[in-house]
């Protein structure tokens, strides 16, 4: 199999797929939420660096959506069950509802 040879950024991502830039940060500080390998933190000389994705793992992403989506609770379950701010989860729901 060939070695991806370009990524994403997690905020073009975002405006790629139309969804919130927080969630998808959420969704990606558990790098267990995406196919190994297909999530790459890469250093731009800030303390935080930057999160990317192959093509495969913005699909990856997608798919992962789709299933929190459909789980009982859905997005606010998940954001609940990682344990994220609740000022955080209002400001994402909100942007959920807008969808």
């Amino acid at each position: 199999m060939a070695r991806p040879t370009h990524v994403y950024t997690i905020d073009y991502v975002a405006r790629l797929i139309g969804e919130n830039l927080e969630l998808l940060q959420e969704i990606a500080s558990n790098s267990d939420n995406i196919d190994y390998g297909e999530m790459i933190h890469a250093y731009d000389g800030t303390e935080e660096g930057i999160t990317t994705f192959t093509e495969r793992g913005v699909e990856s992403l997608k798919e992962f959506l789709a299933d929190i989506r459909a789980l009982d609770g859905g997005v606010r379950q998940f954001l609940v069950d990682e344990q994220c701010d609740p000022e955080k989860i209002e400001r994402i729901m909100a942007d959920e509802a807008k969808s």
